[in-house]
């Protein structure tokens, strides 16, 4: 552990270094931008549409131009897909306000396309864009925050979908019928799961929110075709998702009438699907290579790859709706040859500048702005507007905090009491929700009745409860998405059972390892997870339904939260729901379900804790005169460990208790905890403590970690082989793990 807190020094200190170096990160960041800002309840200017356009030119050459830059060491990019992405997020961008309309990117490999955007903006340098995309902390190699983008860092396919459902739902209970979330997506992650679960979850809440599939025909392995040859739009109606079709994205003065369309039916509660169908003959009119050149503009090109594959200019094809590499007209004739299974044809899904001339390559048609889109962009860069970004607040932030007699106001059960510490929970969120309704917003998973979240639903406005039936993946990143939709303190909490958290809806967790603040750290959202029915204290479930793995969930995810909490009791479960409200951050709580001890002081006085009680993370729980040994409980068996304490303390052996609640401890407190105990320590958690083969895991791990730079005895307690179990109730389960009075106290015995 001495070497590991070198290393986490010294990484410190390049940390500090790396962010040192920022140019576009930090609490806030300030941009001088072209106010190019377009409202979908009326028409857009041709001076508009022209600026949109012309910045597509420019956004692309800077991409291309970036590419170059990425050549010269050897490396590449998306580049075909953030080519076609650039003309339709710039009218995204200028529709979007960032208070009641927003815009997400679901395909964030395309991120070039997305940074070259901004830069056309004014929120970046071109140059930037140029010199620093995949180099650095800045121009990250998928989509990040940066001053005018999305907050939505993404990269992994499919998942910002639920998220984006998240944040327009969290939207409208902000900003009213004025809400309006824009979702770029491609063409590949929309069947995901959590994609398809997330369109469920926007039909059934009437989010306001509208895809834009971009539509391309390509995938990282060859066409979309060969790859899974289904047609998106019957599949998203029939979730709920109105199509909205048009034949190209390209148009943008017929996108950004798409643009309006949808903006109203998703105002009326219908989430939408804009399709660009693309081109292809019909009865009347042929679509042909010739036709595709002189649509585009590229004919003389055109003709060269006809002449050099062979094939006729008059053969009919497809044109996809959203061109791969557009603009970029080698590759972009070559993605269309691929599409059609043409000779020549070839994606640039990973496409580069290696080996290619970027001043020849620039120097294309398409490349080119018009005098019109020259004099829309120059207007508009003669006004300029001053524009600050402000970075989420810090974890630990103030949130929403109750006042002592709100929280002296709670019932709770008595020491002394059997309870589940689901009563304290269910106490907490409800005393929360009494006093900040409008500010609680609860994902549900069918199971508010077990989770006890039920009260607290009753309590708030229908707008801020969303139920996602046993959709537990999508549940946590609609949640994710909340706490995205505003900047105002509120509670974001998603419950379900732990062995749902552990399995199925990991990605929410895993989502926050890629969420960078504009500070440039990557953080837990202010989404508080809810693990109900923690360890084998499960009402008799057995494997399926045990969460054998939440401390060791939760210690993987410790870097990103503001706390993680594990309460003993029902009361401790009360002070741990009050504290994570009143604090911003990502949190994860873990709640047994049987019935435990209502612990009480050690002279009977009353319970352990109060309800006015600030919560801690370490409650000394029993201390006895000239102990040199101690138990550190975690969780439920917090009363074995108090009862084997007694026990040792009749036998001569005085030990004391320490409760650890929650997670993280402060700097060198779990030392200061241990250095009394020159005899040794013994851990308990209801939870897998690992194996010969696995290491010490859990608190454990933590605890033996500690006591070995210390030098110190140390046993553990707890679940080491979850192989083989009854199915029985808490009490017996635990005594066929070991998790006994009889085992904590002879594990103090045989310390020494």
């Amino acid at each position: 552990m001495i070497s590991l807190q070198s290393a986490l020094s010294a990484q410190a200190r390049r940390n500090r270094k790396l962010l040192s170096e920022a140019s576009y990160l930090g609490p806030s960041v300030s941009s001088k931008v072209v106010p190019l800002r377009i409202d979908v309840k009326g028409p857009a200017s041709a001076d508009q549409l022209d600026a949109v356009v012309g910045l597509g030119a420019e956004a692309a050459s800077t991409a291309i131009s970036s590419l170059a830059s990425l050549a010269k060491i050897g490396e590449l990019d998306h580049l075909g897909g953030g080519l076609e992405l650039i003309d339709p997020l710039l009218l995204s961008m200028a529709v979007a306000d960032g208070e009641s309309v927003d815009y997400t990117i679901e395909h964030a490999h395309t991120s070039i396309g997305y940074y070259a955007a901004l830069a056309a903006f004014g929120y970046v340098k071109s140059k930037d864009v140029v010199e620093g995309f995949r180099r650095g902390i800045d121009i990250a190699g998928h989509v990040s925050w940066l001053p005018g983008g999305t907050q939505l860092n993404g990269g992994r396919l499919g998942v910002m979908i639920p998220v984006a459902v998240g944040q327009a739902l969290g939207r409208r209970a902000r900003k009213g019928d004025d809400a309006w979330v824009i979702t770029h997506c491609g063409d590949a992650g929309w069947i995901s799961g959590q994609a398809l679960n997330g369109f469920n979850g926007a039909s059934a809440h009437g989010a306001p929110i509208t895809f834009v599939m971009h539509r391309n025909g390509i995938q990282l392995s060859g066409t979309t075709r060969s790859v899974l040859d289904r047609d998106p739009r019957p599949v998203a109606e029939s979730l709920g998702i109105r199509v909205l079709e048009i034949p190209t994205l390209h148009d943008i003065p017929a996108l950004y009438e798409a643009y309006r369309e949808a903006a109203r039916l998703a105002r009326e509660g219908t989430p939408n699907l804009i399709f660009p169908t693309g081109f292809k003959s019909v009865e009347g009119q042929v679509i042909d290579l010739q036709w595709f050149g002189e649509y585009y503009g590229v004919l003389a090109e055109t003709e060269a790859m006809v002449a050099k594959n062979g094939v006729s200019m008059g053969r009919p094809i497809w044109v996809p709706g959203s061109l791969m590499s557009y603009r970029d007209v080698g590759p972009m004739l070559e993605c269309l040859f691929l599409v059609n299974d043409l000779p020549g044809g070839e994606g640039h899904h990973d496409g580069h500048m290696k080996g290619r001339d970027e001043k020849e390559v620039l120097s294309g048609s398409m490349f080119q702005v018009t005098d019109a889109q020259k004099s829309a962009i120059s207007n508009l860069r003669k006004a300029k507007r001053s524009v600050t970004c402000r970075a989420r607040p810090a974890p630990g932030a103030p949130n929403l905090k109750l006042s002592g007699t709100q929280t002296g106001a709670a019932k709770l059960p008595a020491a002394g009491d059997s309870a589940s510490p689901r009563a304290g929970s269910e106490a907490g969120y409800a005393a929360v929700a009494a006093a900040h309704s409008e500010d609680v917003f609860i994902v549900s998973c069918d199971l508010d009745v077990s989770t006890k979240l039920a009260k607290a639903c009753g309590l708030i406005p229908a707008q801020n409860q969303f139920e996602m039936s046993i959709e537990e993946q999508a549940a946590t990143l609609v949640a994710d998405g909340l706490a995205m939709s505003s900047d105002r303190p509120q509670l974001n909490v998603v419950s379900t059972f732990a062995a749902f958290f552990e399995g199925i809806a990991r990605e929410g967790f895993d989502m926050w390892r890629y969420q960078r603040n504009l500070t440039g750290a990557n953080e837990g959202l202010n989404v508080t997870f809810h693990l109900s029915h923690v360890g084998a204290c499960t009402g008799r479930d057995h494997f399926s339904g045990w969460g054998l793995d939440w401390i060791n969930v939760a210690l993987t995810y410790l870097p990103y939260l503001h706390r993680f909490y594990a309460p003993a009791d029902a009361r401790a479960a009360y002070l741990a729901v009050v504290d994570l409200a009143a604090h911003y951050g990502g949190h994860v709580i873990g709640i047994p379900r049987d019935n435990l001890p209502v612990l009480s002081k050690q002279d009977d006085s009353g319970p352990l804790w109060e309800a006015t009680d600030a919560w801690q993370p370490v409650t000394t729980y029993r201390t006895h005169e000239g102990a040199e040994h101690a138990i550190l409980a975690m969780g439920a068996p917090a009363f074995l460990a108090g009862e084997a304490a007694a026990t040792l303390t009749k036998k001569g052996r005085p030990t004391d208790v320490l409760i650890i609640n929650g997670l993280p401890l402060s700097d060198k407190e779990l030392e200061t905890l241990l250095a009394p105990y020159a005899g040794g320590v013994v851990t308990v958690e209801d939870g897998f403590i690992g194996t010969a083969a696995t290491g010490v895991r859990g608190f454990a791990g933590l605890v033996a970690s500690k006591a070995a730079d210390a030098a110190l005895p140390v046993s553990h307690v707890g679940i080491t082989d979850p192989t083989v179990a009854p199915s029985n109730g808490h009490m017996e389960t635990w005594a066929h793990f070991g998790i006994t009075t009889q085992a904590l106290t002879k594990a103090v015995q045989d310390l020494g």
